[in-house]
């Protein structure tokens, strides 16, 4: 069985501009923090892997100091937790009002790739609730229930570009990675599944179209739909997408590289 795993934020849907970022800066406003971050800013931010992560890294001792926040790290801790809570309470919010539609091609290639007999997984830093709140948008109706894995937040203990998630994704799914590609959309999720001879396609988006995707095997600027096709950036694969990233564009990206030996762990 082959198998297609999503990462999520900036792959499912284009959610970091106006769904985290505005969810971190109103959390920001509510705890009385004095911090609210720039789109420039959150970009920056967005190297670090997982929201609690990006949080934690304000903690300066000036920070703590003008924030009011315990001296000791535990009790630190324990306030990023409360903050991301929030945080993550207000990004569904969003999310579950319609605010951050799928990218283009994102339900119709799930649909394809289940009819395929493909297996789906989704890999993510970002917390569960998370995820499955953007799968139900971006999967339709059933949403997580067409995933055989979901995979997100804290389930690992080093997040991308750490290669833990999509190790134990393979682990999950009995997978390999001559029979496994890979959807992200920046450099850390790549590198995390590169780190495991994955194959990987990119999706940019605004905050990644800069990054360095030569490692993967094909960078788009989405998957395509009827009507609005996409642009293939680099192609490093056998793969000849047309308008749409098809299954058999998947296909051919993993028998390329089963071709020349790549992959095979």
């Amino acid at each position: 069985m082959r198998t297609l795993i999503f990462d999520c934020d900036g792959v499912l849907s284009d959610t970091e501009r106006d769904g985290h970022l505005p969810a971190f800066n109103q959390t920001f406003r509510e705890f009385g923090l004095p911090v609210s971050w720039s789109e420039a800013d959150y970009g920056e931010k967005l190297r670090i892997g997982g929201g609690k992560e990006r949080m934690a890294s304000l903690l300066t001792e000036r920070f703590v100091r003008e924030a009011g926040l315990p001296p000791d790290r535990e009790g630190q801790e324990r306030e990023v937790a409360r903050w991301h809570r929030r945080k993550t309470d207000l990004y569904r919010e969003r999310v579950l009002a319609g605010e951050l539609p799928p990218r283009p091609g994102v339900r119709r290639l799930i649909d394809e790739a289940l009819a395929a007999g493909w297996q789906l997984a989704v890999a993510s830093t970002s917390a569960e609730e998370s995820v499955r709140a953007v799968l139900g948008v971006a999967a339709g109706k059933a949403g997580a229930a067409r995933f055989a894995a979901v995979l997100a937040g804290d389930i690992v203990a080093r997040k991308k570009p750490a290669p833990d998630i999509y190790a134990l994704a393979l682990e999950r799914l009995r997978a390999t990675p001559a029979d496994t590609v890979v959807i992200e959309d920046s450099k850390n999720g790549l590198d995390a599944a590169s780190a495991l001879g994955l194959t990987c396609v990119i999706t940019v988006n605004g905050y990644t179209a800069h990054e360095d995707f030569s490692a993967a095997a094909l960078v788009l600027d989405h998957l395509g739909d009827p009507g609005l096709p996409l642009q293939v950036l680099e192609n490093r694969s056998r793969a000849r997408p047309g308008g749409q990233l098809g299954v058999a564009d998947l296909a051919a990206c993993l028998d390329g590289r089963a071709a020349s030996g790549e992959g095979r762990r």
